[in-house]
C-alpha cells in the first residue's frame, strides 16, 4: 500500500493543515485528513485534494487534533464540502457529568455542558456541520483505529483529567493560576544567545510545560506496509511519553518513516528523552538520515522552528523540512505516483543562534 503526505501552507501564522492519501490503483485511495488551520485554509485543503487527489474525492476521515483554532477553522468548510465518511474529535463538555466535582460554583451538569460548549464556538460548529449532514463523529482516544491510523494518545482517562485545566473551560479547582510572580517571569524573559556542537545539546529534558490543550492533542500513527507516519499536532512530552507506551505495547515503537514536528517545532513540547524514545539517540555527524521530519510554520514565524529543536532532531537522523516561505507545502511519498513538489531545502544544523 502506497501513501502520499502534504503539509500545507496556512498562512501568516502557524497552524497544522495535513492531507493523506493512501492505497493502491487495484483497491483505490482513502483520503485522510488532519487538521485544516486558519478560516481561509479550508478552500486552500479544498482545492488541494480536488487538484491532486481527484476533484470531487470522498474524505474518509477528517480527524482534528484539539479544540485551538489554528486546527479547526479550516476544517469547517471541508466537512461542509465533501462527502466525509466519518469525524474524528474530542468534545469537552460530553464528559460534564464525569466532571462535576472539579469545577467551582453550583453547576448542575446540564449547565456545565452549556458553559464548556459555548466556550467552544468552533469546535460546536464543526459538530453541527457534521450533525446536518448526517456525519458520525466519534470519540479521538488511544487505541482507536482511523482507517490505516492507529490513535496512540491520549487516553480517556488523561483526557479527561485535563479538561479542567484547559483555558477556555469554566474555573476549576485544578487549573493553574499565573500569579504575579509568573506574570513577572514571562515579563522579564529576554534574548539568550546559544552555541551548540553537533555533540552537545541545548534542548531541555525538563521544559516549562506547554499548554493542556496541547497535552489533549490526538497522536496518530500510520501504517503502510512497514512504514510508519507518526501525527503529534501540537503534542507535549507527556502525550508523546504516552504514545510511545501504547506504540511500545504493542511492538510499534521504532523509528518513523515520517514524524511531525510537534508544535511548530517549540522547545517545550520535546525533551532529549521522548525523541531518543521514538527517533532513536543521536547519530555520529555524518551518518545515514533515518527518515524525515516536517513542520508546519507560518509564511512570517522565521524564528520557528526552534533551532534547538531542529538540531536535535537533525543529530537523530531526521532532516526537519518546514513550510511557509510565500505559501509552499511539504509533500512526501512512497509507492505513488511522483508529482511535481517544491524544491525545499532541510533546515541547517546551526551552532549559533539567538531565542
Amino acid at each position: 500500500m502506497g501513501y502520499e503526505i502534504d503539509f500545507l501552507s496556512v498562512g501568516d501564522s502557524n497552524g497544522d493543515a495535513i492531507c493523506v492519501r493512501y492505497g493502491t490503483p487495484e483497491l483505490g485511495y482513502a483520503v485522510h485528513i488532519t487538521d485544516g488551520g486558519f478560516v481561509d485554509t479550508g478552500q486552500r485543503i479544498i482545492d488541494h485534494v480536488n487538484k491532486y487527489y481527484g476533484h470531487g474525492s470522498r474524505i474518509e476521515n477528517v480527524v482534528l487534533s484539539h479544540q485551538d483554532s489554528d486546527h479547526i477553522a479550516g476544517l469547517i468548510p471541508v466537512v461542509r464540502h465533501f462527502d466525509v465518511g466519518a469525524l474524528w474529535m474530542n468534545r469537552p463538555w460530553l464528559y460534564a457529568g464525569e466532571l462535576l466535582q472539579a469545577f467551582h460554583g453550583n453547576y448542575t451538569v446540564e449547565g456545565l455542558r452549556k458553559a464548556i460548549r459555548d466556550a467552544y464556538p468552533l469546535l460546536a460548529e464543526l459538530e453541527e456541520v457534521a450533525s446536518s449532514k448526517g456525519i458520525p463523529i466519534y470519540e479521538t482516544f488511544a487505541g482507536a483505529w482511523i482507517g490505516s491510523f492507529l490513535v496512540l494518545a491520549p487516553s480517556r482517562a488523561r483526557y479527561l483529567a485535563l479538561i479542567p485545566e484547559f483555558d477556555r473551560t469554566p474555573e476549576s479547582y485544578t487549573k493553574p493560576v499565573k500569579g504575579i510572580l509568573g506574570k513577572m517571569f514571562e515579563a522579564a524573559k529576554k534574548v539568550v544567545s546559544f552555541f551548540e556542537t553537533w555533540g552537545s545539546e541545548a534542548l531541555q529534558e525538563n521544559p516549562a510545560p506547554t499548554s493542556a490543550s496541547n497535552e489533549s492533542c490526538v497522536v496518530q500513527l500510520g501504517l503502510f506496509n512497514g512504514k510508519t507516519v507518526l501525527l503529534t499536532a501540537d503534542a507535549g512530552p507527556t502525550t508523546l511519553s504516552e504514545a510511545a507506551d501504547t506504540a511500545a505495547a504493542i511492538g510499534l515503537l521504532f523509528p518513523p518513516s515520517v514524524v511531525q514536528v510537534p508544535h511548530h517545532g517549540s522547545r517545550r513540547n520535546v525533551t532529549p528523552a521522548v525523541l531518543n524514545r521514538w527517533l532513536g539517540n543521536p547519530l555520529p555527524e555524518g551518518s545515514a538520515i533515518r527518515g524525515f521530519a516536517f513542520c508546519s510554520v507560518g509564511d512570517n514565524k522565521p524564528e520557528y522552528p526552534r533551532r534547538r529543536v531542529s538540531n536535535a532532531f537533525l543529530r537523530r537522523g531526521y532532516p526537519v523540512y518546514k513550510t511557509g516561505n510565500g505559501g509552499e507545502w511539504l509533500h512526501h511519498h512512497d509507492d505513488m505516483p511522483a508529482r511535481v513538489g517544491f524544491p525545499i531545502a532541510p533546515v541547517p544544523f546551526t551552532n549559533s543562534y539567538e531565542e
